[in-house]
């Protein structure tokens, strides 16, 4: 693919000056336009060392108000980064509506200078492209504006590039080591650069690859690009991008029938008494404090994610998984309805930036399943969202347990009987008349609704590597000793 780049495209200099002021113009009103229409744009920068990429970067910047976009400077992750899934720390950087990032190297790292340095073995950077292929979809099909170049330099032009700046005492530190090695391992960079630029160039987030040997051309080159895709972008507005089409090969067979609900087949009925309870609950408390030791010492993070019905009892049994826990080594994160900063980004991204870190514990009360359920149901999302959802949870999902995380999904199951005990019952107690809501009983009225939404969310959400545990809720006692008793097996399958 490279060895076809016309190296030979130059710009001269006295051509360059008015492309730059006339692109520089309509750049600065595109960033305008796109402010407006509330586009988030992602803009990745990737190339060989010395190939221009800071200058390039200058370029776009000098055009553009410097309040409405943020350049991030990507190293190898750091220490602290490492304790997270990969891809969390580029989540964390994405654009609010309205606003631009650009990223000065970005998740193509792993599959470049990590693989070419053994920093991550094969099966890791060969998974790591399942990884980038399924974010970037998500980014685009949710209308992120993503762009990606490869600016493109020969060998020989970059031996000229490093002595210029080696020569100059203000540039030479910019040539290291990490640099020299780097141009050393030329061939083997080549041959992961190709096959990144093959097994990512998709339909949705196609590369670019610009000839850099001539900066100007290559900055004129990037701004006209940008420029192209900001406006078609920004013309379209807020509808995004829609996923290729299935191949024949990759139609379905069939069409999706829909299956019996699995709440219809719990038992209710389970309960125990109140000092079998106590003796149980005791021991598991005990029991999962010190698996949070052994998980701690192993560097496994846990997430647990709580959803159920109103009033299935959440809270209790969070208050009691955590009793005996150190609070040093948790989080419980209540998930309410998404803020209006939180609305700007992917849906995905306030869950990614709360993940616990290595040998910690996240518990989620209420998670991304409010996608399927309550913004399905309540119509905060489209159908076409919705239903896209199921596939960006199983694969955000993959990507923590291939991280290694422990993950735990409980559905808290009640009847609608139980329900109104409940919420009757709570009414009447001043002191927790506060955890009733209209909300609570609006719900109750869509019961049916949500009732198809988590048989639904269920099967086809709950997979070999993130299964669903449903807990029979009605009697509260079963409920808690039941989570905390999943909770212990699954720490102690990841354990050994």
């Amino acid at each position: 693919m490279l060895e076809k780049v016309d190296l030979t495209q130059a710009l001269r200099k006295a051509e360059w000056k008015p492309v730059r002021e006339d692109l520089e113009v309509k750049l600065g009103q595109a960033q305008r336009v796109a402010r407006e229409a509330g586009l988030r744009t992602v803009l990745v920068f990737e190339g060989w060392d010395a190939a221009g990429k800071g200058g390039v970067i200058s370029a776009l910047a000098a055009a553009w108000d410097p309040r409405g976009f943020k350049v991030h400077n990507l190293g190898l992750p750091t220490a602290e980064e490492r304790l997270y899934p990969s891809l969390t720390r580029y989540w964390r950087r994405l654009p609010a509506s309205g606003t631009i990032a650009i990223l000065n190297r970005s998740w193509y790292r792993r599959v470049l200078d990590e693989r070419v340095d053994g920093l991550v073995d094969e099966s890791e950077w060969q998974r790591t492209y399942d990884e980038i292929d399924s974010f970037e979809r998500q980014l685009v099909t949710d209308g992120y504006l993503l762009l990606k170049f490869w600016l493109h330099i020969d060998k020989q032009e970059q031996k000229r590039r490093f002595k210029a700046l080696s020569e100059d005492p203000v540039y030479a530190w910019k040539v290291g080591k990490a640099e020299r090695r780097r141009r050393r391992q030329w061939s083997e960079y080549e041959q992961a650069v190709e096959e990144m630029l093959a097994r990512t160039s998709t339909g949705l987030a196609p590369w670019e690859i610009v000839a850099s040997n001539c900066r100007r051309h290559a900055r004129a080159t990037v701004m006209q690009t940008v420029l192209s895709a900001m406006s078609r972008a920004s013309a379209r507005g807020d509808e995004p991008a829609a996923a290729p089409a299935p191949t024949a090969e990759e139609e379905p067979s069939t069409v999706w029938v829909k299956p019996s609900n699995p709440l219809d087949r719990v038992d209710l009925s389970l309960s125990v008494d109140r000092d079998t309870y106590g003796r149980q609950l005791d021991e598991l408390q005990q029991d999962l404090r010190r698996l949070q030791h052994q998980l701690y010492r192993e560097r496994i993070p846990l997430v647990i994610v709580y959803e159920g019905w109103d009033a299935s009892g959440k809270g209790g049994s969070i208050r009691r998984l955590t009793r005996e826990l150190d609070p040093r080594g948790y989080e419980v994160v209540p998930i309410g309805a998404p803020t209006p900063q939180e609305l700007s980004h992917h849906y995905l991204r306030r869950f990614w930036i709360q993940l616990p870190k290595a040998g910690h514990i996240g518990i989620f009360d209420r998670s991304w399943y409010g996608r399927v359920l309550v913004e399905r149901v309540e119509g905060f999302a489209s159908e076409t969202e919705w239903r896209r959802a199921y596939q960006e949870i199983n694969e955000f999902e993959a990507s923590l347990v291939r991280f290694g995380t422990a993950l735990v999904k409980f559905w808290l199951h009640i009847s609608p009987e139980e329900q109104l005990r409940r919420f009757e019952a709570r009414e009447a107690d001043p002191f927790r008349r506060w955890k009733i809501t209209p909300d609570d009983w609006r719900n109750r009225d869509k019961w049916d609704a949500y009732y198809d939404a988590v048989g639904e969310m269920i099967q086809r959400t709950s997979t070999s590597y993130a299964p669903w545990t449903v807990i029979e809720g009605d009697d509260k006692p079963w409920a808690r000793v039941k989570a905390l008793r999943t909770v212990k097996t699954a720490l102690e399958g990841v354990l050994g």
